[in-house]
């Protein structure tokens, strides 16, 4: 294997692509395999840069400033990074890293002259228009180029999300209880939320031999998660430069569970059991995320720095353990937080809803499920599925590029999911609604409008991100960012800057309305759905203002609402 000339943190000379000038930056990472450095500018641009196109900052003089032309009336013949007009033949970086990119130390940024005898004038610059460039002062004139040792440490999180220390803390706390509490409003006869319903005995939380099913579950679908079926595809860029491989195979992990399950149903084994015990299967998921998570924070304490993710690496315990310290936890090949991002819970989800089913009819002694819960459960199918068949797209989601893997996904992965998605099919076990046909058409038309908002507004961001020069996109409008990326404002993405969360709420709509307007609790959902996606573009638009500058201002002049049309 190749040595590597520069190393992460190295302060050198890089080449601004499609001219002549080097400019100082900060090496974040080398990948391998398409022998590209990616480094950072003063202004939080990055970059990926050829190691001919880097030197080291010994023989570099600096440039002799002109005395009666200060920068920013020398734009017209200087030919700045923010003036060129060329693509630069080195590919942008991914944003999987701007999150951490505004906490690194600034670097300087004096154009150098590419051989000893030529001059160069120096132009200062910034990538991203800001409102002060007018007023710039010129910098003071070095002789020498101060260069500082590199410290290979992982970004501090000071930005606490979710309230900081007490709000995660709380929410550790209130999180499950909430889970446990819609499960036992959601059973009783009077299913209100202003009920104040017995408190479940202790033998109806917990049973060993549920605790061991739940465990089984778990070590089946890892053994499906190990099996060489499905393609092999490349993750993300990490910080060290390389890329995760992970292996496509949820669907057929899917299918062999609907015939393992199959074959127990013909071996005369009830399913309605998930019914009756299920406060005691979402304890015993309880649990299981718990020990998780104690684990997982337990061994990011020996994890490398660049292994860690950017938002929990505060130094609070709590804090940490409940964002997660390292972002790809894996053992030996086997890797923690993709596995339960789709798998067990969803998986679970699907399985739960169709023990509902048996359960209904045993319940009410029908022949076949109602149209309720038939809608419910095609619905619910119909999104796991979508998910499993563009399981790659899973790839570039928050959860595996930014969030470290704690108690917060852990929990979500193991026990919210399955156990708060499948509440309108619990639901409607206990309380049957009675559906019309042309309700059933609606709720149907409404689905099927939601979906497709989703899948239209997801494939056309999908098929942008993987060739932006694909002739069939010609037509769509961008605007260019100082990143070399462009921001796409044109179809669903010009309407709103999220239509995906927008088909994601109206489906959300459409799952509750078959359970009737009798109780509020099967509209849970929708209301935590609302939630979570206003949180998340919150949090989205701010990693996009940092990455993309001025450019991201343009953009929302240009898209207005965030999800909701004309409301939000």
């Amino acid at each position: 294997m190749p040595s590597i000339k520069f190393q992460s943190g190295d302060t050198v000379m890089g080449r601004w692509p499609g001219s002549s000038l080097f400019y100082e930056v900060k090496v974040l990472s080398y990948d391998a395999k398409n022998q590209l450095y990616t480094v950072i500018y003063k202004d939080g641009t990055e970059l990926e840069l050829r190691e001919a196109d880097m030197k080291n900052p010994t023989g570099f003089k600096p440039s002799r400033r002109s005395r009666s032309r200060s920068p920013s009336r020398r734009r017209s013949r200087s030919r700045s990074p923010a003036r060129t007009t060329r693509r630069s033949s080195s590919r942008t970086v991914s944003g999987t890293f701007i999150a951490e990119t505004h906490k690194l130390k600034e670097v300087l940024e004096k154009p150098a002259e590419v051989e000893p005898e030529k001059k160069v004038v120096e132009s200062r610059y910034n990538l991203r228009r800001r409102k002060d460039d007018g007023d710039a002062k010129p910098a003071e004139h070095t002789e020498e180029v101060e260069q500082k040792p590199a410290v290979a440490t992982a970004p501090i999180t000071t930005e606490l999300e979710f309230g900081g220390r007490l709000g995660v803390f709380c929410m550790t706390l209130l999180l499950p209880a909430t889970v446990l509490g819609l499960m036992v409003v959601c059973s009783q006869e009077d299913a209100s939320l202003m009920s104040s319903p017995p408190l479940p005995a202790l033998d109806s939380l917990w049973d060993l031999q549920v605790f061991g099913m739940v465990v089984l579950w778990l070590l089946f679908q890892a053994l499906l998660y190990m099996l060489p079926v499905g393609k092999v595809v490349e993750g993300m860029p990490l910080k060290n430069g390389g890329r995760l491989k992970y292996r496509m195979n949820t669907l057929y992990a899917f299918v062999l569970t609907v015939a393992a399950l199959g074959a127990a149903v013909h071996h005369k084994i009830d399913l309605s059991y998930i019914h009756s015990h299920f406060l005691q299967l979402a304890v015993s998921s309880l649990l299981c995320s718990v020990l998780l998570s104690v684990y997982l924070y337990v061994r990011s304490r020996w994890a490398t720095q660049d292994l860690l993710a950017p938002g929990g690496n505060s130094g609070s315990v709590i804090y940490d353990f409940f964002m997660g310290s390292e972002l790809n936890p894996r053992i030996k090949g086997f890797d923690l937080k993709y596995f339960c991002e789709l798998r067990p819970g969803l998986i679970g989800w699907l399985v739960i809803n169709a023990a509902m089913a048996l359960a209904e009819m045993q319940l009410h002694h029908l022949d076949y499920p109602s149209p309720a819960m038939i809608l419910v459960n095609c619905f619910h199918l119909l999104y796991v599925l979508d998910a499993f068949w563009h399981e790659e797209g899973v790839l570039s989601y928050m959860d595996i590029t930014h969030d470290g893997f704690g108690f917060m996904l852990a929990f979500g992965d193991l026990m919210w999911v399955p156990f708060t998605f499948s509440l309108q099919a619990y639901y409607l076990v206990h309380h049957p609604n009675h559906l019309s046909l042309p309700w059933i058409i609606g709720i149907v038309t409404l689905n099927v409008i939601g979906f497709s908002i989703f899948r239209k507004a997801n494939s056309q961001k999908n098929a942008f991100r993987r060739n932006p020069s694909d002739p069939t996109l010609s037509h769509l409008k961008t605007i260019p960012t100082a990143t070399g990326k462009s921001l796409l404002v044109s179809g669903l993405w010009g309407l709103v800057r999220h239509p995906n969360y927008l088909g994601d709420l109206i489906m959300a709509l459409a799952w509750s309305l078959p359970c009737g307007f009798t109780h509020i609790l099967p509209y849970f959902y929708v209301i935590y759905l609302s939630i979570l996606l206003v949180h998340r573009e919150a949090r989205d638009e701010a990693q996009c203002r940092r990455k993309y500058g001025s450019a991201w201002d343009d953009y929302c002049r240009e898209v207005r609402y965030r999800i909701i049309p004309r409301v939000y």
